[in-house]
């Protein structure tokens, strides 16, 4: 039940393999001692990209911290929600690449080094003859673009998913006509050139901040430095697919497990990043009738900001994958987000064009990425879902939270960059925003001004 390390008791942990499938020798363990514990609130942490599990443990003791003296009142069980996701060694993504990005605006040498090349193996089982040659194309990046596209060619064989397998079904942000975009265009055949050149002149920019959409004039990028970022977007994109299939397929129904043998735990989910991810689409995997999510919170979430809409305001044919999912919370779903996060203002919301858009690539404006249909939840919170709130930190600490629906929390007055690895978007380990979680679950009151209508 408890990891030596945690700094909050009782805490259990939830592995789930890449099929949302859960350990079950630990679910059993869950169902059977939050009684024995006397837990009266279950709040439910996601990480997101991280593939090892003594660091996503130590996210958890960190942000879980504070909480005991916050509500010292409270029986609080903690849970650690484990998947198998990917960390780039050279820095944890979504942020920006500094394996591309190097110091002084010059960009390194696009090689698979043997730190990335074994994350790889880790998450892609069986697909080591793959990741050989992608690391070998890498390392010696021929001149012509039919090599660029034999490179595309080996990241849709990298990321694909072998029917029957579940994993296809998530890959959607949203819904045209009822139907779900299950890959990426910038996966498509022919578009590996062309994507990994716009990847590149990206990059280039984000180096230069005194040249703002345009590369300098006598130095053409490197495309195979866009193919580094191309297998980069790659595993994000694998990773979003894979972090919606556990959310509905495994912690959903553990959720609903636990209500039927302990109906009297309020739980709490809060996700980080592609966390934010799993734990919205844990709500479309509840059994129906289960009413014991109290509150969602979403820290930096890495999905598109138009998820729980109904329709988008450019295209009224088409709905967020989770639209009206913010309705199985019996009580607020809560999105803090905050501008200062780089990573989901310029990277996330370029990728999703590229992954998303079937026009020419060369339309791209890194100026021009922000707040449109590509945004992420994390950087402008959640968009076109009628009668959301929007409240600043300070707000939403000092007042009681809405006791229903959307709400948005401007949180970038703590999350900006701090010691955070990388950046604004991995800085959330802040007593003000266990606070949030508190305020959105009502965790902080009095037994009796808790209780709702189930």
């Amino acid at each position: 039940m408890a990891d030596p390390a945690m700094s909050v008791r009782p805490y259990w942990e939830l592995a789930f393999d890449a099929d949302g499938d859960v350990d079950q020798g630990e679910r059993e363990r869950l169902l059977r001692e939050v009684r024995q514990c006397g837990v009266g609130e279950l709040i439910v942490f996601s990480h997101g990209w991280n593939s090892r599990r003594s660091t996503a443990t130590d996210l958890y003791s960190r942000f879980f911290a504070p909480i005991p003296r916050l509500a010292p009142k409270v029986g609080i069980g903690y849970v650690g929600v484990i998947w198998p996701s990917m960390e780039f060694p050279d820095q944890p993504v979504p942020s920006f690449p500094r394996s591309t990005v190097a110091v002084a605006g010059r960009v390194a040498p696009p090689a698979l080094d043997d730190e990335t090349r074994h994350a790889l193996l880790d998450t892609f089982p069986g697909k080591a003859t793959v990741i050989d040659q992608i690391a070998r194309m890498l390392d010696q990046q021929p001149a012509q673009d039919a090599e660029l596209e034999e490179f595309g060619r080996l990241m849709r064989a990298l990321v694909e998913v072998v029917p029957p397998g579940p994993q296809a079904l998530f890959g959607a942000d949203t819904l045209a006509e009822g139907v779900p975009q299950c890959e990426p265009r910038m996966l498509a055949v022919g578009a590996a050139a062309e994507v990994c050149d716009q990847f590149a002149r990206a990059l280039a920019q984000l180096t230069d901040p005194q040249s703002p959409g345009r590369v300098a004039e006598f130095a053409l990028p490197n495309p195979w430095s866009g193919a580094r970022e191309l297998l980069r977007q790659a595993a994000y994109f694998a990773m979003k697919r894979r972090a919606g299939t556990v959310g509905e397929r495994g912690l959903g129904p553990v959720v609903g497990r636990l209500a039927a043998v302990a109906p009297e735990v309020r739980v709490h989910l809060v996700g980080h990043s592609f966390g934010g991810r799993l734990v919205s689409f844990a709500l479309r995997g509840l059994p129906e009738g289960v009413h014991t999510v109290k509150s969602v919170t979403l820290l930096q979430g890495a999905f598109s900001h138009y998820a729980f809409a109904a329709r988008l305001p450019d295209d009224p044919r088409t709905g967020g994958v989770l639209q009206g999912q913010q309705n199985r919370v019996d009580g607020p779903l809560v999105c803090c987000y905050s501008h200062c996060d780089s990573a989901l203002g310029t990277i996330y919301p370029l990728a999703s064009r590229m992954a998303d858009d079937d026009r020419s690539f060369t339309a791209l404006d890194i100026g021009r990425v922000l707040g449109d249909r590509w945004g992420a939840m994390g950087h402008d919170g959640v968009q076109a879902v009628p009668g959301t709130r929007s409240l600043t930190l300070a707000e939403a600490l000092n007042s009681p939270l809405p006791a229903s629906g959307c709400v948005n929390v401007d949180a970038c007055a703590v999350v900006c960059h701090g010691g955070a690895p990388s950046g604004a978007h991995s800085d959330i380990v802040h007593p003000e925003l266990a606070r949030v979680v508190l305020a959105a679950g009502r965790i902080d009151r009095p037994a009796a001004a808790q209780a709702s209508p189930v």
